[in-house]
């Protein structure tokens, strides 16, 4: 039991006294998505208090930042949140091209959009499938991660890498998109909504799941907002709040596609507009893929790029070139920049400072997991114990990115 009823002997035999009891939740646990230690305080099985302790996956990656040339610091950004490196990695690079001003081809920004959306259904698809197995239902896990597969397998088709990706490059991409991972993407978006559809089979309609998500683990859009809440999380309280639309990079400004939004701001509003959002990234890749123009994948006006193919007259030329070029890096000018995406999670952002040398003077990071994990306390009070673990899922942390 959470919290037992204490028997009174003495002068005042008889009259039951119930007390406080603190609880571990975590590090440990698999329904943490991580090593979170969450310091529940009960009452019966109501919790008064929910404190997240992090911390247990720290490995000081800003700092790493300061002793590694700006190319090199790249892999890094993989090992945020690692079920969406494509946005860390293109959060990161975009930092560096507005210190550096300068802009990335066109159809290189096209294919950049591809994989952050391709991206965001990976880390959507991830956030259903394990909030879903928390609270009993496996089928979607697996109905997930299948469809998951056909993601990664796109990543290694464009780059060699499924998970760690290191794809995004200062001035484009490390590689043009092939006319066969054009083909397979086409494909794959032409398959997702069946798969959609069979998630929301399992879940939208199922009597347990509305039991356990409906008007648990709410958050109004004033608190949403204090607390700094971002992605589907903000969306479901009903902040009309998207970077892709309000603060357009790349081209996402010539392209149509809609920001889903609820108001309950609920475990269940959370989970369904994930399910929407996969539903607009569908929408923005075959817009990319129908209007990609030709052009080079990197920048070459730059001493930063790849050089073109048809001034060199071998592979190991080009090879050699590359590693002289990451080898010596960049030095951009004096100066400090911010730099924010809507990463699936909320907004990824990336401020760096700059002292004129070759390596990162500062590097902060504003990581949505973290950001998102300050709202558990509000959510979490006045619920029940149970309740605790659905609404961890709703928020999709990812532990390597709260704690850097």
């Amino acid at each position: 039991m959470a919290n037992e009823a204490v028997e009174i002997v003495g002068p005042d035999a008889g009259k039951i006294e119930t007390r406080e009891m603190t609880l571990n939740m975590g590090p440990q646990h698999p329904s943490t998505h991580g090593v979170l230690r969450i310091v529940l305080t009960l009452s019966g099985e109501r919790v008064l208090n929910a404190e997240c302790i992090i911390g247990y996956l720290h490995r000081g990656v800003e700092k790493i930042a300061e002793s590694r040339n700006y190319h090199s610091f790249i892999p890094y950004t993989d090992r945020l949140d690692y079920m969406a490196g494509m946005s860390n990695n293109l959060s990161y690079v975009m930092a560096v091209e507005k210190l550096l001003d300068l802009e990335a081809p066109e159809r290189a920004q096209y294919i950049r959009v591809i994989c952050a959306e391709l991206s965001r259904i990976a880390g959507h698809i991830v956030a259903i499938g394990a909030s879903a197995l928390d609270l009993g239902a496996m089928t979607v896990l697996l109905y997930g991660f299948r469809d998951r597969e056909m993601v990664l397998d796109l990543f290694e088709m464009i780059c060699g890498s499924r998970m760690t990706v290191n794809y995004m490059r200062i001035g484009g991409v490390s590689g043009d998109a092939t006319e066969m991972f054009l083909k397979k993407c086409r494909e794959f978006i032409d398959y997702l909504p069946k798969g959609l559809a069979e998630y929301e089979q399992l879940l939208t309609n199922n009597r347990i799941w509305l039991k356990r998500t409906k008007d648990v683990g709410k958050i109004s859009a004033k608190d949403a907002i204090a607390l700094g809440l971002g992605g589907p999380n903000l969306r479901a309280a009903g902040v009309n709040r998207d970077l892709r639309r309000d603060e357009p990079y790349l081209v996402y400004d010539k392209l149509d596609f809609r920001v889903p939004l609820r108001e309950n701001g609920d475990v269940f509003d959370r989970y369904i507009i994930r399910i929407w959002e996969m539903r607009e990234s569908i929408k923005i890749i075959r817009q990319c893929l129908d209007q990609m123009p030709e052009g080079p994948f990197i920048a070459q006006e730059t001493k930063y790029s790849f050089p073109d193919r048809d001034k060199v007259k071998t592979d190991m030329e080009s090879m050699i070139h590359h590693f002289k070029l990451v080898m010596h890096g960049i030095t951009p000018p004096k100066g400090e920049v911010y730099f924010g995406l809507e990463s699936p999670k909320g907004e990824l952002g990336m401020y760096l400072v700059s002292d004129g040398g070759g390596k990162p003077y500062r590097l902060k990071i504003r990581s949505p997991s973290f950001v998102n994990l300050e709202s558990l306390n509000t959510m979490c009070k006045d619920e029940l114990i149970a309740d605790v673990v659905a609404v961890i899922g709703s928020l999709d942390p990812v532990m390597g990115e709260t704690d850097k």
